[in-house]
């Protein structure tokens, strides 16, 4: 299946990576704060996405 959560992410972070180098924004910009941010929680969601599924021992 698709994971859009991560789709949509990268997308946005392409998108906003692309407005910064063609304007040339600097680090403390909103744009490049975003980025940061999205660069988080992608690490954060590959972190999710590759731990084991927690089993309940019954019994």
């Amino acid at each position: 299946m698709a994971d859009l959560y991560r789709k949509n992410l990268e997308s946005e972070r392409r998108k906003l990576w692309g407005e910064c180098r063609l304007k040339g924004l600097k680090r403390d910009t909103p744009q490049r704060m975003r980025i940061a941010e999205i660069d988080r929680l992608l690490a954060e969601h590959a972190a999710k996405q590759s731990q084991p599924p927690v089993e309940s021992g019954e019994g």
